[in-house]
């Protein structure tokens, strides 16, 4: 059952007098659970496809379903609300609010969503034990390191329980070991409990974590690679991002 459906969706940008063509018509669709990761030379649209598949930005043309509602026919206040309540985001930098503790960084979104966080103990408790940082909770950003401060912002993004997740380079900053670790998080997520995640990288030891790995080119997307987990998946990317450049 696809949660997120995006249908000749292009993006068009003006420089001057030039118009460039960020995404020139892509077809994609994500089903529930699935992790997918989205790969593609610098400039290629990755990130700008991102953003409109979470609502961030809106397409020039075409169509992004989010949790069955079309985007494109909510103003910018109906878009926020779907926004908060059904997509995750996880950054490169993490994002995290200095003057917060971890445990009150990864309850902001149920803060801005105007929850009673007493309602959300046993959530707050489960992602602290899933991200293993129940015994940081009350440490603040500069007290913890970066891989720790990128398990806050996985917790935080879970938090609410969305439809979908989208993280945008979530390893980019931190060593391998860190990097390792934070996807093998992302990738209990999905086997563990469920989630949907869309996942932009450069990385393909980090795109072979996900089920599916999506290659975009120009704006389009120009190559699709099932994953199964065995040995070798890593080589296989590689040789497919060869044929991009």
């Amino acid at each position: 059952m696809p949660i997120l459906e995006a249908q000749s969706v292009q993006k068009q940008y003006k420089l001057g007098r030039v118009t460039v063509d960020a995404l020139a018509g892509v077809d994609f669709t994500v089903n529930k659970g699935e992790f997918v990761a989205i790969m593609g030379p610098s400039g290629s649209g990755k990130s700008t496809l991102l953003h409109l598949l979470g609502g961030l930005d809106q397409p020039t043309g075409g169509e992004v379903t989010l949790a069955d509602k079309k985007l494109s026919v909510l103003n910018d206040n109906q878009i926020t609300l779907v926004r908060r309540r059904n997509v995750g985001f996880i950054f490169q930098f993490y994002n995290l609010v200095p003057t917060l503790t971890a445990e009150e960084n990864i309850a902001l979104p149920l803060l801005i969503d105007g929850k009673r966080l007493k309602d959300y103990r046993a959530r707050i408790d489960q992602l602290l034990a899933l991200v293993a940082i129940a015994d940081r909770r009350n440490h603040k950003p500069d007290e913890l390191s970066g891989g720790q401060q990128q398990r806050v912002a996985i917790a935080r993004a879970f938090i609410t329980e969305p439809s979908i997740v989208l993280a945008d380079e979530p390893t980019g900053n931190l060593d391998s070991k860190s990097g390792e670790e934070v996807l093998k998080l992302l990738r209990r997520s999905c086997d563990e409990l469920g989630q949907t995640i869309i996942m932009v990288t450069h990385d393909a030891k980090a795109a072979s974590f996900a089920d599916r790995v999506v290659f975009l080119k120009d704006g389009r997307i120009v190559d699709q690679l099932k994953l199964n987990g065995a040995r070798g998946e890593t080589r296989k990317i590689l040789e497919h991002l060869k044929v991009l450049e």
